[in-house]
């Protein structure tokens, strides 16, 4: 009677771990979703970064001259009255190191 009770003990106490290791819910799952908040987190910290820069940013623009004429002289070309402007072009390949000499290969 007692080795019947300890078998299903045993039989019961492997059931078990069975389903902590590999079981819905298991340690690996857990470990998983861990790894998965971890990385989450951190993307959440970059794109917070990148919220508060773009905030600043609208902040600037909203409120400052400065950040509108300089936004303005960037993306627009604004020249301003009295200003001179000018475009410096540059010849084309002129930063364009010489090709290689090709090599055949034979001998």
């Amino acid at each position: 009677m007692v080795r019947w009770v300890a078998l299903i003990l045993i039989v019961l106490l492997i059931a078990l771990q069975m389903k902590l290791w590999h079981g819905n819910g298991g340690v690996r799952e857990v470990e998983t979703l861990r790894a998965a908040v971890k990385k989450q987190g951190e993307d959440n910290d970059k794109l917070q970064q990148r919220n508060q820069a773009l905030g600043a940013d609208v902040d600037d623009l909203k409120h400052g001259e400065q950040a509108v004429e300089a936004r303005a002289r960037a993306e627009l070309g604004l020249i301003k009255p009295g200003e001179t402007f000018y475009q410096v072009v540059e010849k084309p390949g002129a930063n364009q190191a010489p090709a290689p000499a090709a090599s055949t290969g034979g001998r």
